[in-house]
């Protein structure tokens, strides 16, 4: 590398950093800047698809491809698992003992799911009476299991927020219903729905209107449910509440990647503090975390992701040139929530308002419904893993505002507006 050239090393090559990588590459020139992305699989998975394996939507074709195919021209690859970051030497150590010096890092190593963090969650029935589908494992487990499944109570269960997309298991419970419909089985199914939350969702419209969806489809909800330990055949909580199941589908502790913490940078579930509105770390002026690995109060989602990197790309050109960033993250989300029966639902919202009714993205017209189920929904979230693969990953510009705008919703009269 010539003397002159500096080094962005780029932690992760899932969604957030595969789109930083891309964007950036584009934007710096190659004599200025080497580029490095760190990953320890070859694999990509769309991870979306996971929710869909277990009701036989996709093959597994559909949602794994080659990280490389991803990675752009100008862009080295190194395959290797991480041991930790040491901030002090701007440099990052890796497993093999071999270590990586970087002018700017950027952490975008997400999250996974942890049930050896709940008692009993890892046990003899895991993968047999108590399942997950956050993992690509788990949802092919999953899949097996439901295709000779007798009946009987199902749960579907949260752990604790925050975890990635938060509407996964509300999902997951449309589907289940939907899917025993399908079999001629829904009357031997008792669903009930665990959460540590007060109610469906994090949000009140937005909760209000997913619990009326629970309540029609016969899903019982067990709000404020702090899970203690999973038992034989139950999970129990801190107060003692016993919920009995004869499968359990639960979202285990999402947390970050080990490598964090070691790092000491870190919070208890291993994200990395940064500024919510521009993805800086709170301690390093050189390091930024980005996606599902900050600490940022936003949902944990795809779309997030895509829409900061948007706004993260501009902002790191001018801190690396010495000039101010200009471009403030408004924690903009939006999510397609499957319902069953070929509908599907939307909700559009950032930090400051929660999801709201109306159309999007062209007011009045959509074609997408705001908080309402429409089988042009359930098309678009179908229609987004093609998007996903072609567009999003490769750094492509999409026709969807990165900052959230309020045409086209309708606001409730003396609305609050809510942190996520």
């Amino acid at each position: 590398m010539p003397t002159n050239q500096r080094h962005l090393v780029v932690l992760g090559a899932g969604t957030a950093g595969t789109m930083v990588v891309n964007k950036l590459r584009k934007k710096l020139k190659t004599d200025d800047w080497k580029i490095t992305i760190v990953d320890s699989s070859t694999t990509h998975h769309y991870q979306p698809g996971f929710l869909f394996l277990p009701f036989g939507t996709y093959t597994t074709d559909e949602i794994v491809k080659p990280k490389r195919k991803f990675i752009p021209e100008g862009v080295d690859f190194m395959v290797a698992e991480i041991e930790k970051v040491l901030p002090e030497d701007n440099q990052v150590l890796l497993a093999n003992g071999k270590t990586l010096s970087y002018d700017q890092l950027v952490i975008a190593s997400g999250t996974t799911p942890r049930p050896d963090q709940t008692e009993g969650m890892m046990g003899p029935q895991f993968h047999d009476t108590v399942h997950e589908f956050y993992s690509f494992e788990g949802s092919k487990a999953l899949a097996e299991k439901l295709k000779g499944w007798p009946g009987g109570k199902l749960v579907v269960h949260i752990t604790e927020m925050p975890i990635k997309c938060p509407v996964a298991p509300l999902e997951f419970t449309f589907l289940a219903d939907d899917f025993f419909k399908q079999k001629g089985m829904r009357d031997k199914v008792e669903i009930t729905y665990v959460t540590p939350l007060d109610g469906a969702f994090t949000k009140p419209v937005a909760s209000a209107a997913l619990g009326t969806m629970l309540s029609d489809r016969d899903v019982a909800v067990e709000p404020d449910f702090i899970i203690e330990r999973v038992d034989e055949g139950k999970i129990v909580s801190y107060d003692e509440r016993e919920i009995p199941f004869d499968l359990l589908v639960t979202v285990p502790l999402n947390m970050g990647a080990d490598f964090i913490a070691a790092s000491g940078l870190g919070d208890e579930l291993n994200y990395v503090p940064v500024n919510k509105q521009n993805f800086l770390s709170d301690k390093y002026d050189n390091i930024f975390a980005i996606g599902d690995a900050s600490n940022i109060p936003a949902s944990k989602a795809g779309s997030v992701a895509h829409f900061a990197v948007d706004l993260f790309a501009e902002n790191f050109v001018s801190h690396v040139a010495g000039e101010n960033m200009k471009h403030f993250f408004d924690g903009h989300a939006n999510c397609f929530i499957e319902s069953g029966d070929g509908k599907g639902m939307l909700i559009d919202f950032n930090y400051d308002t929660q999801p709201l009714p109306g159309k999007y993205p062209l007011p009045g017209v959509g074609p997408f419904s705001l908080l309402e189920e429409s089988r042009v929904n359930h098309q678009g979230k179908m229609f987004f893993k093609w998007m996903y693969w072609n567009l999003l990953l490769k750094g492509r510009p999409l026709p969807v505002p990165a900052l959230m705008s309020m045409a086209g919703k309708e606001e409730p009269k003396e609305l609050e507006t809510t942190e996520v």
